[in-house]
């Protein structure tokens, strides 16, 4: 049975997606999403930036990729986990320190990004409606986070 502390529940504009989060790879980034979860912070936020056969970001309050929480940007936690269908990661900018609350879902393999940006989840159920989001860079009319909550308060 999944853990309902390490679960996430978006409801994307396309339909439900759940997360399986991953505190023994990267405990300070699955903390934080969950922090911010829980503060509300992703409900409304759009998929800003969605590049077909790679992978669908989101995460900024800007919209526009620009932007991020008011916390402080997180120390990296790369791991050893592939960079695979499926695979919820951190963005950042050049600075490996510099993730927040911007992160993508992987539609593809992309094992060029291996070791070189945070996975702390992986999507369990609902990937068909990730697949579905509107493409672009930027996104016209983008789809939308209607909600994300950790699944113990759901």
């Amino acid at each position: 049975m999944a853990d309902a502390e390490n679960t996430l529940l978006m409801e994307t504009t396309k339909g439900p997606v759940k997360i399986e989060l991953r505190p023994d790879l990267a405990p300070n980034h699955v903390a934080r999403i969950k922090e911010l979860a829980r503060e509300g912070f992703y409900d409304g936020i759009v998929f800003h930036r969605v590049i077909d056969g790679f992978m669908a970001q989101a995460g900024c309050p800007n919209g526009t990729g620009t932007g991020g929480s008011d916390k402080p940007d997180l120390k990296a936690e790369f791991n050893d986990e592939p960079h695979v269908r499926g695979i919820c990661s951190m963005a950042r900018t050049n600075q490996p320190h510099s993730a927040n609350s911007q992160f993508f879902i992987v539609f593809d393999d992309a094992r060029f990004l291996d070791k070189q940006y945070t996975v702390w989840g992986k999507v369990v159920e609902g990937m068909e409606n990730i697949d579905q989001l509107k493409r672009g860079e930027p996104v016209r009319e983008p789809d939308s986070i209607k909600s994300l909550k950790v699944e113990a308060d759901a």
